[in-house]
């Protein structure tokens, strides 16, 4: 491979000539080694101190009032395990192994379960900013998941962690680099909560718009309660033998094959597609546009009954597996968005939760769901005005989501960019 004049090649990747490689050990305060938390927390101490969880920030921090607290003998027995401000922790432990977060100024003083490392930067030779981008970065990944060891877990010891190595500028190029990445993620974070905003939103509107508590302008007509049964058909997925009848390519005698990971937060998500022999197939299980797909098996409970509304303009037949099925709202009668977001509704969640209580096995009939009692307005036009208003609102999450993804997109790019020298910020 050419190396370009002024940069080297190094264990971590070509650099420029003027940065160096280090072990994390390194860049730590000598007085704070890496190492973990608490193995065994006892029971929840409501005036005790806090204890940091993997779980507890692997999708932003949780509210305090989620955490676990500990007792002060075992606070105490873990006194050299606590945390401070800006130190940096990462998963040592579990599935989210690599997970790395900064601590706020809250959580000063908590201490660490057994599934979190501390990592204690020195801030006279790193920035903890760039310490966690570099963490966070594709060569740190590789060097974790190289290091950790198999078992009923994953886990990286802290001797291995202290071991990965980093490229190292100098703090002032450091700081620059920080600061660039943390002008991006501030945009992350932004539009993260203006999302959770809008959900929040049309939570509520769907409260109030799907029970008749707030009526759209124009309409007065009386409401109704019916079964789904009445406004359309319930039908199951497609038995198939898995050797015989599937194939990892499509070919002109197959058919696209949704199962319950392709039922996404309320969508239907085109990833991890399987094929099915076409003859497996009957017309009814060809899907159509705004046909709500539902999981109707699976062994997490929790997951059965979710669903997601399929849209898609391609012009591929589509179909679903045995577990799965297909509500198919009857459109001469009903608009197809209204009986949609009547399946995200908590009034559908606790009809499915009273079904599966009284089984021993996590599975839906077709009836199940065609007996849901449903409250709807007898004027087909205010189904179509509600169920606009809630598509609309599904719409502009669907965008900021989309404008989410690029931007995550966009600081990787700048993470290779500037964590590797090929920017130069100082």
């Amino acid at each position: 491979m050419d190396v370009k004049p002024g940069y080297k090649m190094t264990e971590v990747g070509v650099i420029p000539e003027d940065w160096e490689v280090v072990e994390l050990e390194q860049l730590v305060e000598p007085s704070r080694s890496i190492r973990y938390g608490i193995v065994q927390p006892g029971g929840y101490d409501r005036s005790g101190c806090l204890m940091v969880r993997s779980q507890d920030y692997s999708r932003g921090w949780v509210d305090e009032a989620n955490m676990h607290r500990v007792g002060r003998e075992i606070e105490r027995q873990y006194n050299n395990a606590k945390v401070k401000r800006s130190d940096l922790i990462l998963t040592i432990v579990g599935a989210g192994i690599g997970q790395v977060a900064e601590v706020p100024c809250w959580l000063s003083g908590a201490v660490l379960s057994r599934s979190t490392g501390r990592i204690s930067l020195s801030r006279d030779v790193c920035s903890s900013g760039y310490g966690k981008a570099c963490l966070q970065s594709g060569f740190a990944k590789k060097q974790i998941l190289d290091a950790q060891k198999e078992g009923a877990q994953p886990v990286i010891s802290c001797k291995d962690l202290s071991r990965l190595k980093l490229p190292y500028p100098s703090l002032q190029e450091q700081e620059a680099i920080a600061t660039a990445l943390s002008d991006v993620d501030a945009l992350i974070e932004s539009l993260e909560q203006l999302i959770v905003k809008k959900r929040n939103i049309k939570q509520g509107a769907m409260q109030e718009l799907l029970t008749g508590k707030r009526r759209l302008p124009g309409f007065s007509g009386e409401w109704e309660v019916k079964r789904l049964g009445d406004l359309g058909r319930c039908h199951r997925g497609v038995s198939y033998n898995p050797i015989a009848d599937l194939s990892i390519f499509d070919k002109s005698s197959t058919i696209r094959l949704l199962r319950s990971n392709n039922v996404q937060e309320a969508k239907v998500i085109f990833l991890d597609m399987q094929y099915v022999d076409s003859k497996r197939v009957s017309s009814d299980q060809i899907l159509r546009t705004k046909d709500v797909l539902i999981c109707m098996a699976n062994g997490s409970r929790d997951l059965v009954g979710k669903a997601g509304q399929f849209l898609n303009s391609d012009g591929l037949k589509y179909t679903f597996g045995a577990f799965m099925a297909c509500f198919r709202p009857d459109v001469s009668i009903t608009d197809s968005d209204f009986v949609f977001n009547l399946f995200q509704t908590s009034k559908y969640r606790d009809h499915i939760s009273i079904i599966l209580a009284g089984s021993s096995i996590n599975n839906l009939k077709p009836s199940s769901v065609e007996d849901f009692q449903v409250f709807i307005p007898t004027s087909k036009d205010e189904q179509t005005a509600i169920g606009s208003a809630l598509s609309d609102m599904d719409t502009e999450i669907t965008a900021l989501d989309a404008k989410l993804s690029k931007f995550i997109q966009h600081k990787r790019g700048m993470m290779q960019e500037l964590l590797t020298g090929r920017i130069r910020l100082v």
